[in-house]
């Protein structure tokens, strides 16, 4: 469903719908200069349109966005994940930090720890039956010899001469939109207001150490290929007390030369000599779980597909079980000992071409189907 309430962003702009990227540029910085807040004190509207402008400018200068709103307008940019930047915030300084730099939460406040990766590499029946991996991985701790502060146990934790304390700075700065003030981090504290006189011999001032760590992790039945596991709290320590990230585990599934996997589905392949198709055999196909005896009916065709149910790969939630699916190639021999040759010349002395045995109900196209899927 369209969203009736967003004008184009080609009309927000006043461009028209080829305009190059310098031409975007160029009239999000004259609009903005005229619709900045600031400027417009009496005018409650002004916020809106600057963020209406900014969500415009934002779509239009990334040249995938740009792609995706030309062909499907704004339900194209909603399905495929696309949310303003600045949606979250609830001011516009906020806003105007998230643009134009500066900003950067709460100086001196808790902040969570980095996320941290690893990858784990498994074969098709692990992936099947559900498996537990160590996986080894490096994250950054507290140090525990200064207890997190960075300062030398039993020395003093000054204030930092920089900010005063107060964790960040400010500075002015002329930009297109007349002087502004920009408030960021302190660099000499980063943000925490105070600096230890004697920094801390184990982590040198930074209250934090890396460390190697190894972790059992539970790979469920079902998974595949490139997906991930996350593991709460596992990932780099958070900082005053901030909690820690969180460990993402990418699971690679090792090729198996028996199966191709679609789904939960497996698709096998097995060859079966020419004159068993056409008398009816049976055959062992392979499963996850070791062989099983397939029944081939008398005069089954090059490239028929048959249907082992429930022999796949489980669902990794709800769901039913995927199915092998077994496609039958009927093997032709490439040589010929001299009483092969003289059993197969008489066998072909005994079809004619249009012998009843080789007809078949199917139309041309339909065999051109059959084969071309073979």
């Amino acid at each position: 469903m369209a969203d009736v309430n967003k004008r184009d962003y080609y009309e927000v702009l006043g461009l028209p719908r080829g305009a190059s990227e310098a031409e975007i540029k160029k009239a999000f910085r004259g609009l903005a200069r005229q619709l900045h807040p600031d400027a417009n004190p009496d005018d409650p509207g002004a916020e809106d349109r600057f963020k209406e402008l900014a969500e415009a400018y934002e779509v239009l200068s990334d040249s995938d966005r740009r792609g995706l709103y030309d062909q499907y307008g704004h339900d194209g940019l909603r399905s495929g994940g696309y949310e303003p930047h600045f949606s979250d915030f609830g001011s516009f300084g906020d806003l105007f930090s998230a643009f134009f730099g500066g900003g950067g939460g709460r100086p001196g406040g808790p902040r969570q720890g980095a996320d941290v990766g690893a990858t784990v590499v498994i074969d098709l029946a692990d992936a099947a039956h559900g498996v537990s991996e160590e996986v080894a991985f490096e994250v950054v701790e507290r140090c525990e010899h200064c207890r997190g502060n960075g300062a030398e146990p039993g020395t003093p934790i000054a204030t930092c001469a920089t900010c005063k304390g107060a964790g960040q700075i400010q500075e002015v700065a002329r930009t297109a939109f007349g002087q502004m003030v920009r408030t960021g981090l302190c660099g000499t504290c980063g943000g925490d207001g105070k600096l230890p006189e004697q920094p801390c011999g184990a982590c040198r001032g930074s209250g934090q150490i890396p460390e190697e760590r190894r972790l059992s992790v539970d790979i469920p039945a079902g998974i595949a290929d490139s997906q991930r596991i996350r593991v709460t709290g596992r990932g780099h320590a958070g900082e005053r007390g901030g909690p820690s990230g969180d460990l993402f585990v990418l699971v690679r599934v090792r090729e198996d030369e028996r199966f191709l996997r679609d789904g939960d589905d497996l698709i096998t392949v097995v060859d079966v000599p020419a004159p068993r198709a056409a008398l009816g055999t049976k055959v062992q196909v392979p499963t996850l779980d070791g062989t099983q005896e397939l029944d081939i009916p008398a005069g089954t065709q090059p490239g028929t597909t048959m249907t082992i149910r429930g022999a796949g790969m489980p669902p990794l939630r709800r769901g039913r079980r995927g199915d092998i699916k077994v496609v039958v190639n009927v093997a032709i021999p490439r040589k010929l000992n001299r009483e092969q040759r003289r059993l197969l010349e008489q066998l072909a002395d005994a079809f004619e071409p249009d012998d009843a045995a080789f007809r078949s109900d199917e139309g041309m196209l339909s065999k051109l189907r059959r084969v071309l899927a073979g």
